[in-house]
């Protein structure tokens, strides 16, 4: 994998096939959507349930978009530099869990 498409923080990239690059911008799409769908039911003083029912399901896209994504970062990036013996790749991914459960 050359340093383009490598992915983190650090300003590598990943060039993504278009197939996973689509599928990855629909669920933000559909996301988007349901967070509009939040402000719209704010402004239209919707009952507060109502509101969270919609809430915990955008939440939920977004964690299956997270999970998602992660799958791919394990299957690409990281077992490439792993086998390439980076191993600051595991602390590096280590923080990256970290982050997404707090």
């Amino acid at each position: 994998m050359s340093d383009t498409e490598r992915c983190c923080h650090c300003g590598r990239k990943k060039v993504r096939d278009e197939k996973e690059k689509r599928d990855l911008m629909n669920r933000l799409k559909r996301i988007e959507g349901q967070i509009r769908g939040l402000q719209r039911m704010l402004d239209e003083d919707a009952y507060c349930p109502d509101i969270l029912t919609q809430a915990s399901a955008a939440n939920s896209a977004l964690n299956s978009f997270c999970r998602t994504l992660l799958a791919s970062h394990l299957r690409t990036c990281v077992s490439e530099d792993i086998r390439e013996g980076r191993e600051d790749t595991v602390d590096e991914l280590m923080n990256t869990l970290e982050k997404l459960m707090k």
